[in-house]
């Protein structure tokens, strides 16, 4: 069984910085897939970035060049980097893990086994 739990969402204006972060249990953690999703209110949920047992990275078109993902495997952490923060990136923010590798398909989130409850992220104009 893994378990997740996100931490260090909040509150930003437009412009700003936020790092959230994902802590795991299960002895496989540096094996598997691991992701961000987001899912805004009304909204399917959808991809951010996942890193899988190679460390091979994928980012959604919406947010490449602004967010970096990365993996702290001493500490069974990851993280997820948000820099140059929009009003449409306003969401709840879930960490997600699989055991797949690579990763399932960004695009689709029934493919991906584990999740938290997730941590709000709030961007305002």
């Amino acid at each position: 069984q893994v378990q997740l739990v996100e931490s260090g969402g909040g509150s930003v204006q437009a412009g700003g910085s936020l790092r959230v972060s994902c802590a795991t249990s299960g002895r496989t953690y540096s094996n598997y897939c691991m992701g961000w999703f987001r899912q805004a209110p009304g909204k399917v949920r959808e991809g951010v970035a996942t890193i899988d047992g190679a460390d091979g990275i994928r980012y959604a078109d919406s947010v490449k060049g602004r967010f970096t993902v990365s993996k702290d495997n001493a500490k069974n952490t990851l993280n997820l980097q948000m820099n140059s923060l929009k009003p449409e990136d306003t969401a709840m923010y879930y960490c997600t893990a699989d055991p797949a590798f690579p990763c399932p398909d960004i695009s689709d989130y029934s493919r991906f086994r584990y999740w938290g409850r997730g941590t709000q992220v709030t961007v305002s104009s």
